[in-house]
């Protein structure tokens, strides 16, 4: 398994990538993201055992979704049973899957704690829980929320964006694929960065600006209809481009070909 450096403009077409790995089988795309937010909506009516079994399988579920990736580029026809790919392979690539979710769900855990400290969420549970009006301290806080998460979470995410699919298709022990995949990440930083900007202005900016522009026309209860939709897709679309990401950072015996 070969590390590979790229340019920062690469992450502009890691999402074009995305968009056109997407086109080869939308339908079966789609359905893998309603499966997964469906049943973690069902897991999560479980107190704590349910967020907790969402959290360590999350590895799994990002090898089935990148195998359902080279499944479409192989033509190959996408079917729910995608999601536990890991879970039957080998029975080392099984175990290694499921300590590497593990420790996923340690971390989160552990930057839910560290937010605590950080962040009075006693001020805001009222807000979340009720129709009381936001308060200036509340969207204060509500803010350090989305500052210091994004903080946190962005060592969680480097760690994990590769090693799951390192642990299952490159057969490494955690520990190396944790390594490796903080090590390309921050290898290629500059277009990991131009990446993320772009899909924050899509799937954030875009849907507030087309939620605000409804609201100022009187349309407001109207703007969830066309922003659901548009954000589901490009969610997918996302997801899709994470397979890109994968097939620039590393090469792979098992070479396939992406188009843009």
């Amino acid at each position: 398994m070969k590390l590979n450096t790229v340019e920062p403009r690469e992450g502009y077409t890691w999402i074009r990538q995305g968009v056109w790995l997407f086109k080869q089988n939308p339908l079966g795309f789609l359905m893998l993201i309603f499966l997964y937010v469906f049943l973690a909506q069902l897991a999560v009516l479980v107190p704590l055992i349910g967020i907790f079994a969402v959290l360590v399988l999350t590895p799994t579920i990002s090898v089935g979704f990148l195998t359902a990736c080279r499944q479409a580029i192989q033509k190959e026809r996408i079917r729910p049973q995608v999601y536990l790919a890991a879970l039957q392979s080998t029975a080392l690539v099984k175990r290694r899957i499921l300590q590497l979710g593990l420790i996923y769900a340690a971390l989160i855990l552990l930057l839910s704690f560290i937010l605590s400290l950080l962040v009075d969420f006693e001020l805001l549970l009222p807000v979340m829980t009720s129709d009381k009006p936001m308060t200036p301290e509340a969207m204060r806080q509500i803010y350090l929320v989305l500052l210091f998460g994004a903080l946190l979470y962005l060592p969680i995410a480097m760690l994990m964006w590769f090693s799951p699919i390192l642990v299952a298709w490159g057969n490494m022990p955690i520990a190396q694929a944790l390594f490796s995949s903080c090590l390309a990440c921050w290898t290629n930083r500059g277009a990991f960065l131009f990446y993320l900007a772009i899909w924050s202005a899509c799937l954030v900016a875009i849907p507030l600006m087309i939620g605000a522009t409804f609201d100022a026309l009187g349309f407001g209860q109207a703007a969830s209809f066309i922003i659901a939709p548009i954000s589901m897709a490009g969610l997918t679309i996302m997801h899709c481009s994470f397979f890109a990401t994968w097939k620039a950072c590393f090469t792979d015996d098992a070479e396939v070909t992406l188009l843009a």
